[in-house]
């Protein structure tokens, strides 16, 4: 049976429950459609709460009910808060190694959106002389507090998923910015398909960050190495540096670092 409409709507999204639904949606969208028998015993949750979840899901556009389970939805995205609960220790180790790797100079520095790029941020706190331009709110307000960091943040249309603001105004101040490294989060990293994300107007601005950059630095998580969502950046030759863990597909990882590709797997 298909739930009601207030199903699930009292409970709150706790990190604990936010690391479910991700586990939930990431099974239906690998299989397609799954039954809520097949959900609860994969994930080892009871029936009820596997309704519940899905109820939410669906109120966010990242499944689809059908009669006994749930179907994926194209395009699904999940928002920054329940991905921010997936993979930590990877994402902690690939920003500390990435700001690692980055200059220790005065310089202005573009970080885009997404979970890992967070990381990112939070970890630049403590360096001075910097200019961090961003189109992502959360990062902002991140470093906005922080002496030593000067915070220049994109106008636009933001989305929902990942708090980037998007669009012509966005697209308009890039065009105008000249700087010495890019740090992009990306949906997907492959030799064959390149850089890519789920939305055509973030992939806009990243690819205009990129072009006006001097060096591009991808982060991320080994789920993201050989995976292709619907669009594309840039080719992934125009990254100079990519950080990722150890759990990338070593075959993937060869591939890209024989397309010119630095990658750096801690």
């Amino acid at each position: 049976m298909v739930g009601t409409a207030d199903e699930g709507r009292a409970a709150p999204v706790t990190p604990r429950r936010a690391t479910r639904l991700a586990g939930i949606a990431d099974a239906v969208q690998a299989a397609g459609r799954l039954d809520v028998e097949e959900l609860a015993d994969r994930l080892g949750l009871s029936r009820s709460s596997v309704r519940r979840d899905l109820a939410v899901l669906e109120r966010r556009g990242l499944v689809r009910r059908v009669h006994g389970g749930a179907g994926a939805r194209a395009r699904a995205e999940l928002p920054v808060r329940y991905r921010d609960t997936r993979h930590p220790e990877a994402k902690a180790r690939i920003a500390a190694a990435c700001v690692e790797a980055l200059p220790h100079r005065p310089m202005t520095l573009a970080v885009s959106g997404g979970t890992t790029t967070t990381e990112v941020a939070r970890r630049l706190v403590g360096r001075s002389g910097l200019t961090v331009v961003t189109n992502a709110m959360n990062i902002a307000v991140e470093l906005a507090a922080h002496p030593g960091i000067r915070v220049v943040v994109a106008g636009g249309t933001m989305r929902p998923e990942s708090y980037e603001a998007v669009g012509p105004m966005t697209d308009r101040f890039v065009e105008g910015l000249a700087l010495a490294v890019t740090v992009m989060g990306v949906d997907g990293i492959s030799a064959a398909g390149g850089l890519t994300t789920h939305d055509p107007a973030e992939a806009r601005t990243d690819r205009g960050l990129a072009e006006r950059t001097q060096r591009l630095v991808v982060v991320a998580d080994s789920s993201k190495v050989g995976r292709v969502t619907a669009a594309p950046i840039l080719p992934a030759s125009r990254a100079a540096l990519l950080v990722t863990d150890v759990g990338a597909p070593a075959a993937e990882v060869e591939r890209l670092r024989q397309a010119g590709v630095e990658v750096l797997l801690v």
